[in-house]
């Protein structure tokens, strides 16, 4: 048969072929009519509508369908002008989209947006299709290929994650919700930050504050400022998330949020700055919250009101700076509110300035009357609480009276205020008929205001009374009479087990009383030195359900110290760990200081060491309780363990008791003296204020030299040194001889002191080294009774029995001290001790 100019189509295969495959599989023109299936040849994009247009559509039977005669399809090349060329090819590519064929997909829309231009090619895409395949691509292929397609189908202008059915969009949130959930977090912040650039709705994949709280827990400040700028409302998720490592005490990562928050607005966020100084107000730094304050001010913005008191707040303990920056506001013209004032009202309690505290709240009154602010509760509560402390309770309940008379209701927080100021000044029946008067107000009583009053008793010693008035309250409760208006006005909330009818028609109402495990601490403490009373409130705090927590066994502890029973102390302090309580440093220094009380010194020593064992840091109390627990040190290793804590002490950056080591070293260094009384005043001469931060650090030195062992060669270099510590250190010198010689080591060298030629380091004494070496000489004959030859030319020895030479008229250099002499005033001694 002639080969006809038509092509003829392809035999039909031998499976059934899908509908992409229909639409895209064509015969090669000019073709065999029986062409081999192994030798089919691919056509190319840009052949589709030539060779579609050439193609005839047959029956069912196999023959052309003489209806669609001549009919050509859309050429490629007429897609920009020809609207149905478009929807055909938008079908051609959303049905390889359908079948999952996603690179195909792209390299017929990149095709046919390059051939089109800008048609509206991407709005034919058959959406439903598309979802299909991405939907089979991520069951495939995985999260990473869809995400690549997605880039890349947005690069060729089709917005496919937008296109994306609901199912679709579920199955690519699932898998990035999968990520999280296995905790991998880069690829998830990753796979998220992809989809926001391809519009995808990312913020209903999931919380973002749940994805912040876990980069909050793992540490991680960057990882959260990346995944936060994701979203549109990222300044709102970066304070919070700055707040969230504020809550966790970071400041560290709260501050480098503040700065990623600073530097993405190009300024300064006055809500970020409130913020980031309160964080660093419950961080305890409120140095770091007065350099951001300060940083506002050199960039010349004026901060706000709330910025103001935030600063105000977390410097609450300093007096004199909130006050510098209360007239600063002022200067900025900055209008101060009612916070402000609060916040000056507390700090005037903290530093105890009552006065101050007071004109301000004056102030405050005549800026209520003139209508420039309204007092609220805080205000009237603040004022309580500083008339409470200073003991002024007929003021503290003037303002109850300026409370009602501008229609203020006191809340539970201004009666307990108002209980204190009573219970404070002494006033035990005071307070507890302003108790009784709180009821009648319709206040719930809690257990902290009955404590407020066992509290006060047991500061003044009435301990019994304590005791009467607890067991009256927890058997029968508090008893208060109330008229028939003042019972309507009880709130429906209000509690109470019993009621009664009185005899002038009124109520009598009984409030129950609930101890908790604080109101047992305090009768604990209200058992003085009575350890067996203590242990039998502490059964009866088992007893009523309650579990003693840390403080009732410390409370324990230490009555058992104060009684002196060591045993019972220790006892308690094991029994502590067994029920499953952990030790910390309050304990472990109650129980030190039991053993110190117990003259059992050795076994505090033990505990101290067991404590720091533990990872636990001796604090202060610690520290000063070790220090003082002897009055006095007779041997060398007790004055080296001494020192060991004071060093301790020191490099822990606390305040050293440099004053207790002062009396330490000169009454260990003075012992060596055959009087007891030595040269006090010849000390207290010399120990001038201005030079305290000089000889703190020579004690520093002596500290380290004492705990050196006194080698055979024995030198002493007193250069530079005053008279005074000149002294000590040769004193401390010949009483570690002393202490070694006791022990069975016998001197077998001289003692030589190097004096120097210079004079000493500190001018304001005006001593020379012959001042020093005079000081030396004259110690060591008229109140040892030692042998001493000056120079190195071995002048004639100077005897006790003699008179100390003349102070000749320059420095030799160097004392001596031969070893007969040292071994002779060391029988002396040992013989005067025995």
């Amino acid at each position: 048969m002639a080969m006809t100019s038509s092509p003829q189509p392809p035999p039909p295969p031998r499976r059934r072929r899908s509908r992409l495959q229909s639409a895209t599989t064509i015969s090669a023109p000019n073709a065999n009519p029986n062409p081999n299936p192994k030798a089919k040849v691919i056509p190319i994009l840009s052949d589709v509508g030539r060779f579609q247009s050439a193609t005839p559509t047959h029956t069912p039977n196999g023959r052309p369908n003489s209806s669609h005669k001549g009919k050509a399809l859309p050429l490629l090349s007429d897609v920009g002008s020809n609207p149905s060329a478009i929807d055909y090819y938008s079908r051609v590519a959303s049905n390889l989209a359908g079948a999952g064929r996603l690179g195909d997909f792209l390299i017929a829309a990149e095709g046919l947006r390059a051939a089109a231009g800008d048609s509206g090619f991407a709005a034919r895409i058959n959406w439903r299709l598309l979802s299909r395949g991405v939907d089979a691509a991520l069951r495939e292929h995985g999260l990473p290929h869809v995400l690549e397609f997605l880039r890349d189908a947005e690069r060729i202008g089709v917005q496919a994650a937008v296109m994306l059915d609901p199912d679709a969009s579920d199955a690519v949130a699932a898998a990035c919700r999968q990520l999280m959930d296995e905790r991998i977090m880069v690829e998830f912040v990753e796979a998220i930050e992809a989809l926001a650039s391809c519009g995808f709705f990312v913020k209903g994949i999931v919380d973002p504050m749940d994805v912040l709280k876990i980069f909050v827990r793992k540490r991680d400040p960057d990882m959260a400022i990346r995944y936060a700028r994701i979203f549109p409302h990222s300044q709102l998720l970066l304070c919070n998330t700055m707040e969230a490592f504020g809550k966790r005490k970071e400041l560290k990562h709260a501050l480098k949020v503040f700065r990623a928050l600073k530097d993405q607005l190009g300024g300064i966020n006055m809500f970020a700055c409130r913020s980031i100084i309160d964080i660093c107000s419950h961080c305890g730094s409120s140095v770091q919250a007065r350099i951001i304050f300060e940083g506002l001010l050199a960039e010349k913005i004026t901060p706000n009101t709330h910025v103001f008191n935030s600063l105000m707040n977390a410097n609450a303990h300093s007096l004199s700076y909130n006050f510098s920056v209360y007239k600063h506001m002022q200067k900025l013209g900055v209008p101060p509110d009612l916070a402000s004032y609060n916040i000056l009202l507390k700090t005037c309690c903290n530093a105890r300035e009552f006065n101050l505290a007071q004109e301000i709240y004056e102030e405050i009154k005549k800026k209520e009357h003139g209508g420039a602010l309204k007092l609220d509760v805080f205000t009237y509560s603040t004022m309580i609480k500083v008339f409470a402390e200073a003991r002024m309770w007929k003021k503290a309940s003037n303002i109850k009276d300026d409370m009602r008379a501008v229609g203020a209701r006191l809340n539970l927080v201004t009666w307990s205020s108002l209980i204190n100021a009573y219970a404070n000044s002494g006033l035990v029946d005071g307070a507890i008929e302003i108790l009784e008067e709180m009821i009648r107000d319709g206040c719930q009583p809690t257990a902290p205001c009955f404590n407020i009053i066992l509290t006060s008793l047991v500061k003044s010693c009435q301990y019994d009374r304590a005791f009467r008035l607890f067991n009256i309250w927890r058997e029968s409760g508090i008893k208060v009479s109330l008229s028939v208006e003042q019972k309507k006005c009880l709130p429906d909330n209000f509690t109470f087990c019993e009621e009664h009818l009185s005899k002038n028609g009124g109520t009598i109402l009984v409030v129950p009383f609930r101890p908790t495990v604080t109101t047992y601490n305090i009768l604990m403490m209200a058992c003085g030195t009575n350890d067996e009373r203590a242990k039998s409130v502490m059964n009866e705090m088992r007893r009523s359900g309650l579990c003693p927590d840390r403080i009732s066994w410390s409370i324990l502890i230490d009555i058992y110290g104060t009684s002196q029973n060591r045993n019972g102390a220790i006892q308690a302090l094991r029994r502590m760990q067994r029920v499953g309580i952990k030790l910390n440093v309050s304990a472990y220094t109650v129980a030190i200081k039991a053993c110190v009380e117990s003259k059992d010194m050795k076994l505090a020593f033990h505990l101290f060491e067991e404590m720091k064992a533990q990872q636990l840091k001796p604090n202060m109390v610690t520290y000063r309780t070790l220090l003082t627990a002897r009055c006095k040190y007779g041997s060398l290793q007790e004055i080296q363990q001494c020192l060991a804590i004071y060093q301790e002490m020191r490099r822990a950056g606390y305040q050293a008791y440099d004053c207790y080591l002062k009396e330490l070293i000169v009454e260990w260094s003075e012992g060596v003296l055959s009087s007891d009384s030595g040269k006090r005043d010849f000390y207290h001469l010399d120990l001038k204020d201005e030079r305290n931060k000089s000889f703190n650090i020579f004690l520093e030195k002596v500290a380290r030299f004492l705990q050196k062992d006194v080698d055979q060669n024995q030198t002493v270099d007193v250069r530079g040194l005053s008279k005074v510590e000149a002294r000590i250190v040769v004193l401390l010198t010949l009483r570690k001889i002393k202490e070694k010689y006791l022990l069975g080591t016998a001197v077998q060298d001289d003692l030589v002191i190097i004096t120097g030629h210079e004079k000493t380091s500190y001018t304001d004494i005006e001593a020379t080294a012959i001042d020093v070496e005079h000081a030396i000489t004259s110690v060591l004959t008229n109140e040892l009774g030692l042998e001493v030859f000056i120079g190195p030319q071995s002048h004639p020895p100077v005897s006790s029995k003699l008179r100390a030479p003349q102070r000749p008229r320059r420095p030799q250099g160097m004392i001596k001290i031969t070893v007969n002499s040292l071994n002779h005033w060391l029988k002396r001694k040992a013989v005067r001790d025995v």
